[in-house]
């Protein structure tokens, strides 16, 4: 078993606010095209919060049959959709033993809605009538399992739950297993639909989420103005592939996953370290595994971005302490939940695929809505429009309460 080995990507898939498969999620980055929409699963008059990024016009049919999906909670749907189409597309099926493929695959709440739904059943129509599906349907180990199930993935299946590191932590831990020879392949990433009922009131109460009613004016990453993050929902898949088994078999090969870096605040439930130690961390950890950059103006920043007061101003200040100041002011960094909200568990895996597009297309996505610079967020975020760039490196940031701090980097691949 070698002891490092080169992992690349060679399949990608996506449900998200923006579109429902990679290229209309990567047009809409481009484009700027805002996904966030008022809330139209159920009322929200007595709510704080009114505005969500929603999936629209999923349809799981394509990638699980009815039954299926009568059993499984929606972000289950959504991770055996978006992992089908990255497995699909980077025909992994069948060139490597089952047991050298694995699945990573997270969300950082599960099955909300099914919860939720279920409590319902069993205060209003008593325990014989909850589900015999609700448990399988409420696990976060579930999407993982559905994965390797309709593909006979028999390598490693594990679910990572770090909030809203999840996806990041997926990804990071199974290019590890890739790396370091324990698989040859991992479909990895996360999903997440918490837009119901309970998890709006949940977070609205905790006072994490923005109660502007205006979609536009919602998600305010790096603005003055922000007040709060907009909950999206969704879910991002990559296949990760060590390079040699990738180039032998002449698959498409988008970038290299060159470096990650994973930390923990160890300070509190829901705030970030006010010397942004954990985030810094990371950050220094994903460079110096991806060995570092050679002109930080080539440099993109796909950051945690989520637009609440605290996060914005704290991950500044780690970029700036992971790149060092002169660096962090000329390298480009954007947040693109200012137009898919925050998904959460999936929002890691999205941004992910973004940084690999960004470096494939030489287009740094941009932080829309961005108009009043707060002087606490002084980089450049890349305001409204995107921007051309010739990129050498892109680094997605995830930052999860509880203090969860995961960075990935990615290179184009070479020779």
């Amino acid at each position: 078993m070698e002891s490092v080995r080169r992992v690349v990507i060679t399949g990608m898939g996506a449900v998200t606010p923006l579109g429902n498969d990679v290229p209309s999620f990567w047009e809409g980055l481009k484009a700027g095209r805002c996904g966030i929409g008022p809330i139209t699963r159920f009322d929200t008059t007595e709510y704080k919060a009114h505005v969500g990024a929603e999936v629209k016009e999923f349809d799981p049919l394509p990638y699980m049959d009815k039954g299926d999906v009568r059993r499984h909670d929606l972000f289950t749907q959504y991770a055996v959709a978006a992992a089908s189409q990255a497995v699909e597309e980077s025909g992994i099926v069948g060139t490597a033993a089952p047991e050298r493929i694995g699945t990573y695959f997270g969300s950082g709440i599960g099955g909300i809605n099914t919860f939720s739904q279920q409590t319902q059943v069993l205060m209003e129509k008593g325990p014989g009538r909850v589900s015999p599906f609700f448990i399988p349907a409420l696990i976060v180990n579930m999407a993982a399992g559905m994965i390797a199930i309709k593909y006979n993935f028999q390598g490693a299946a594990l679910s990572t739950v770090t909030a809203c590191a999840t996806g990041n932590n997926a990804i990071g831990e199974a290019y590890r297993a890739v790396r370091h020879g324990y698989l040859d392949a991992v479909v990895a990433g996360g999903a997440e639909a918490a837009i119901c009922p309970l998890g709006v009131a949940g977070f609205g109460n905790m006072k994490a989420l923005s109660t502007a009613t205006d979609p536009l004016e919602a998600c305010l990453p790096f603005d003055a103005r922000r007040s709060g993050f907009v909950m999206g929902e969704g879910s991002g898949a990559l296949v990760l592939e060590e390079y040699e088994h990738a180039k032998a078999r002449g698959a498409t090969i988008y970038g290299e996953l060159c470096g990650y870096g994973v930390s923990c605040d160890a300070h509190h439930i829901t705030a970030p370290h006010p010397e942004a130690i954990g985030g810094a961390a990371a950050l220094k950890q994903a460079l110096e595994e991806a060995g570092g950059f050679t002109d930080p103006a080539r440099v993109y920043i796909n950051a945690h971005g989520t637009g609440t007061p605290l996060n914005d101003s704290s991950e500044t200040l780690a970029i700036k302490k992971g790149l060092g100041e002169e660096a962090a002011h000329r390298c480009l960094v954007s947040s693109t939940k200012s137009m898919t909200g925050h998904m959460l568990g999936a929002a890691g895996a999205v941004e992910a695929i973004a940084c690999v597009l960004a470096l494939r297309d030489s287009v740094v996505p941009p932080t829309i809505g961005l108009r009043e610079p707060d002087p606490a967020c002084d980089l450049d975020y890349v305001p409204n429009t995107a921007r051309e760039a010739p990129l050498e490196l892109a680094l997605s940031a995830s930052l999860g309460f509880g203090g969860h701090n995961a960075y990935l980097a990615f290179k184009k691949v070479a020779d």
